[in-house]
């Protein structure tokens, strides 16, 4: 923008000029940059000030650029000027131009501010070698530069280095002292930092406020409250900071009577409050704290999205996320990743395009840890194109992103895919590490890729440091026990050189229960309940051995046993997402469904049509003793088969149906789906508790073979 011709006049401008210049810095502060430059044109006559208040609303809006072009055309420039323009170049994150700027500077215009502003952009940016070469080039020091130079030490972790450069500090204010006291504080010497704080001649606010902190971020949340105690004068940040001490060390009733005694709740103390109590699944106290704030912040809704999350209750974080969305709050890093991984443990696809959306409004699409949690989700959600596009199209990837690609292409069947992947990362010179040789042994096990899987888990310890564990090897119990190598799948447990856990035996009892090997299967089930009394799996497998050979009674002293001891079988639940609604189906409760009446309907519609295919029921699959007529029964209100239904009734056609199930799928059930798949000549994509099945025309991905 070209400037109309001007008259420059000295500082002591009239009224007027000064006026103006006011008005454009209450402007610029207020954001509206273009207002002020309309105010700064129209003026007759400027002064210095006048195209300082400009250039430094140019910096406040983040517009470098145009702060330079404007600095270049001052016909007079003070030293005011030039620190402005220094230091506005240097809090904007353009070091270089403001080194050019300061070395362009005359020598006599040159001062302390002048060094200081620049050593500020140094040590901010964490280019340390540079603030110190300036330091060591300044003609005269402050307390200002000296604290500055201090606190850039302390932030690279050279605590003694500080300690040095502040004793030989001519005056300490209680700036630098507070910084010091976060340098020890900040690597665990609080001790140190406790004398020094001690020593202060004056202390603040912020200084008692540091050393509370500093106890608190070392665990000693005792040593913080006799301090609280006796200090002088609470601010919001003292009172939030004891709080969160509490909460972090798992002390929630002392953190939730200091709640009740502040004499004010700042939102940070409130956001905290919420989280400590969702970490101890207090959940309705954390949403009473919710409900009664007066005002949210975007960390007080990823608080209650986060509450929601990790305590399991999905449908609630998502609800919460829309609220959020509603009203026109943006959501930040912590909600995208709660709201991405619920969304993953749904597998509701809309839900997470949406959420995919609000990542590139934020612009956290470039974050490689929002970027796996992205791939995560569509994964899980059965959209492996969509997973694989975020994949290609990210820059520098690091090796949880390409264990999520191996992973989810394990988890879908494609081990070919899978190996690929993994070949690719090895020729790209990026290192494996444990996830990633899990990933790739999964792949083989869920594929029948016995020779490779071997190959694979031989040469892991051998051509790398990392030793398999315990999941390693319940890969490779999965991998031999699927292909029918019971034995050898058995004999590689007893040679394990770890421990063998609840996963290795849980791996042996399924394939005892594919290959019906009583005896082995018995064994693991023993092993099982010494580890996990309480885990219902082991009897439901033994049981389903035991069912599917007609030893009913064996069936009925199991039920027994469990009864007993307490031990409940979670139900099996399906659900589906439509209209960006999650409806739920739980088995033996069909009726709830405010839609039974047409579900029913549409199973009876699909078991005529089943049975007119050829299609026997299973009764093996039913796990009680009673007749042929009742096992079909059962089968036909398998909860997988409701929500099949309902997409049937729901989907539009040429739209995949995509279920998920809670526990494994059956076999009478996967029998069903498939044929359900040609005879309706719908795509249906069946998450369960392992893997996912894509059935179409008939024919499912994992080739029966799961």
């Amino acid at each position: 923008m070209r400037l109309p011709p001007i008259r420059f006049r000295a500082a002591s401008t009239a009224a007027p000029v000064l006026a103006a210049n006011t008005r454009i810095a209450r402007l610029a502060r207020g954001g509206d940059i273009a207002g002020a430059r309309k105010v700064f044109d129209s003026m007759t006559e400027r002064n210095v000030a006048s195209y300082n208040s400009l250039i430094s609303g140019y910096f406040l809006n983040r517009d470098p650029s145009l702060a330079l072009a404007l600095f270049h055309r001052m016909p007079l420039r003070t030293s005011a000027s030039y620190n402005a323009a220094i230091s506005g170049l240097a809090r904007n994150r353009r070091l270089p131009d403001a080194r050019a700027l300061f070395d362009s500077m005359p020598l006599p215009l040159r001062n302390v501010v002048s060094y200081t502003s620049l050593l500020h952009g140094y040590v901010r940016e964490g280019l340390l070698p540079e603030a110190e070469s300036l330091f060591a080039l300044m003609p005269e020091r402050n307390v200002v530069s000296w604290t500055v130079m201090v606190e850039g030490l302390v932030r690279a972790g050279r605590v003694d280095d500080a300690r040095r450069l502040f004793d030989e500090m001519p005056e300490k204010d209680v700036v630098a002292r507070t910084a010091m006291i976060h340098g020890y504080c900040s690597c665990g010497r609080t001790a140190e930092a406790r004398a020094l704080f001690d020593a202060m001649p004056k202390r603040n606010v912020v200084s008692w406020t540091a050393m509370i902190s500093g106890y608190v971020h070392n665990n000693q949340v005792d040593l913080a409250r006799k301090l609280f105690e006796v200090m002088p004068e609470r601010n919001e940040v003292s009172w939030t900071a004891m709080l969160t001490g509490y909460t972090q060390s798992g002390r929630i009733d002392e953190a939730a009577d200091l709640f009740c005694a502040m004499p004010e709740h700042p939102l940070v103390a409130c956001n905290a409050m919420i989280l400590g109590f969702a970490q101890h699944r207090m959940v309705a106290r954390a949403r009473e704290v919710f409900y009664e704030m007066p005002h949210r912040d975007e960390g007080t809704w990823s608080a209650i999205v986060k509450a929601y999350e990790m305590n399991g209750l999905e449908l609630d974080a998502l609800s919460a996320f829309r609220s959020m969305q509603m009203n026109l709050v943006r959501p930040n890093f912590p909600a995208i990743i709660s709201v991405l991984t619920v969304c993953a443990s749904l597998a509701v696809l809309n839900h997470g395009r949406e959420v995919h959306a609000a990542m590139l409004r934020s612009f956290f699409d470039d974050d490689v840890f929002a970027a796996s949690a992205l791939i995560t989700m569509y994964i899980k959600c059965g959209n492996l194109s969509n997973a694989k596009r975020v994949f290609d199209t990210f820059g520098q990837k690091d090796v949880v992103m390409w264990n999520s690609m191996i992973t989810g292409y394990a988890q879908h069947g494609l081990g070919e895919e899978a190996l690929a992947i993994f070949d690719n990362m090895r020729s790209l010179q990026m290192v494996p590490d444990e996830i990633t040789y899990i990933g790739v042994l999964s792949a083989c096990s869920y594929t029948g890729k016995v020779k490779e899987g071997r190959k694979i888990f031989h040469s892991m310890s051998l051509n790398s440091s990392i030793k398999p564990k315990a999941e390693h090897y319940a890969c490779m119990v999965d991998l031999l026990g699927r292909a029918g190598h019971v034995e050898e799948a058995m004999d590689l447990i007893r040679n394990m050189t770890v421990e063998a856990d609840s996963v290795v035996w849980g791996a042996l009892l399924g394939a005892c229960r594919t290959h019906m090997n009583h005896e082995i299967a018995e064994i693991a089930a023993k092993k099982l309940l010494q580890l996990e009394p309480g885990n219902a799996g082991p009897y439901i497998l033994l049981s389903n051995i035991y069912a599917s050979s007609g030893r009913w009674r064996e069936v009925t002293n199991l039920r027994k046993v469990m009864s007993s001891r307490n031990v409940s079988k979670s139900p099996g639940c399906s659900w589906i997402e439509y209209n960006k609604t999650v409806h739920m189906f739980t088995c033996g409760d069909i009726l709830s469904h405010p839609e039974n009446s047409i579900i029913i309907k549409m199973l009876e519609k699909l078991d005529r049509l089943l049975k007119e295919a050829g299609y026997t029921p299973d009764g093996s699959f039913v796990l009680h003793d009673v007749d042929e007529e009742q096992k079909a029964h059962n089968l036909l209100y398998h909860t997988e088969r409701q929500a099949v239904a309902f997409g049937i009734l729901k989907i539009p056609k040429g739209v995949p149906i995509r279920v998920m199930k809670n526990l494994r799928v059956c076999g009478d059930c996967h029998s069903t789906i498939k044929l359900i798949a040609k005879i309706t000549g719908r795509e249906i994509v069946l998450r369960d508790a392992n893997r996912f099945h894509h059935f179409k025309d008939g024919v499912c991905s994992c080739r029966d073979y799961w």
